[in-house]
């Protein structure tokens, strides 16, 4: 009985460990090409500023298991392909524990992800919220002129920048192993 509540114990780590590691090497994957309408980090505005204006929009979910409420602070933003601008989401913990979380993101059509570039986001952090806190998160964002020139995005003028919130990693694992021990002595 104690082998096999040690072998399953020891299966569930194996499995959590192996997920944990497929999500840093995916994002990887998905921020150096832009896969999945994943957004790139860019490290100064943009110095071009077409005549063309382009509707972002702002989307927010919250994974299941977590108590918290979500939302952009706009619905969306109209502006120039290439202008500097932001957009403000407010978070708030429902719960009477402090929770650990960290956003993940994308930009819908896909092929447009590669031109949202992001300046300055929470998403780039894990961030902890106190029970019952509320906070005001900014990201600060352009599209690329360049999404004007490239034949499968020229026709853009509206992207949809989507946030989830999950547990941080480092959480998650603190549950799955809390889960895990209330396993075997059960």
């Amino acid at each position: 009985m104690a082998l096999t509540a040690a072998i399953t114990v020891a299966a569930i780590f194996a499995m959590a460990g192996l997920s944990f590691a497929a999500v840093p090497l995916y994002k990887a994957f998905c921020n150096l090409t832009g896969y999945g309408g994943t957004t790139q980090v860019a490290r100064a505005a943009s110095s071009i500023i077409l005549d063309r204006d382009i509707q972002v929009r702002f989307d927010a979910n919250v994974a299941l298991d977590l108590p918290l409420e979500f939302e952009p602070l706009e619905r969306a933003q109209t502006l120039k392909i290439g202008e500097t601008a932001i957009a403000r989401f407010r978070v708030r913990n429902l719960s009477s524990a402090p929770v650990r979380m960290a956003a993940t993101f994308n930009v819908t059509p896909h092929r447009a992800g590669q031109y949202f570039q992001k300046l300055a986001c929470f998403c780039l952090e894990d961030q902890t919220l106190g029970a019952g806190e509320d906070a005001v998160f900014p990201v600060v964002y352009y599209v690329d002129p360049e999404i004007a020139s490239d034949i499968e995005t020229e026709d853009v003028s509206a992207v949809t920048l989507s946030y989830t919130y999950h547990r941080s990693l480092d959480e998650a694992a603190r549950v799955l192993e809390a889960e895990a021990t209330n396993a075997t002595r059960e």
